[in-house]
């Protein structure tokens, strides 16, 4: 729950529906109350961070999960779109795909990415890193107000 006793809100762009199934369950059983949104590419993403179309009712997001590697618009292209954007480069972006690669890693801090995750293979590796997640990203960090 946020400081305001709101649930936190959290837009997770993910093009597997394997890993937004898993990422989804495993929210569910940690201990901080969020509303959880997914998308499947970036250019919904932008669409729902504008809050434009069928997503003109949505909250805005306290935080991006993003993944990289989406159709239509690549989780870079996001990135880059929504730092770039006066109304939305406060929201904190933590980066969770596949890749491991250093390059990509540095590409995402040089573009302005909060933090940068790796995936877990199974659903414990998605509990933990839940877990963590909630323990330093909406527990000890200090969100910036909309």
């Amino acid at each position: 729950m946020s400081s305001d006793g709101q649930p936190v809100e959290i837009l997770l762009a993910e093009d597997n529906p394997g890993d937004a199934k898993l990422t989804k369950k495993a929210f569910e059983q940690g201990n901080i109350i969020n509303n959880l949104h997914v998308v499947d590419d970036g250019i919904e993403a932008m669409k729902f961070l504008r809050q434009q179309g069928e997503y003109s009712d949505e909250a805005r997001p306290d935080l991006v999960l993003l993944d990289l590697n989406m159709p239509r618009k690549d989780g870079w292209t996001v990135l880059e779109d929504l730092k770039n954007d006066p109304d939305l480069g406060r929201i904190p972006v933590i980066v969770l795909t596949s890749s491991e690669a250093e390059e990509d890693i540095v590409k995402s801090y040089e573009l302005q990415a909060n933090a940068y995750l790796t995936k877990p293979v199974d659903f414990q590796g998605f509990l933990e890193i839940v877990h963590s997640f909630e323990e330093f990203w909406l527990s000890v960090v200090k969100m910036p107000p909309e």
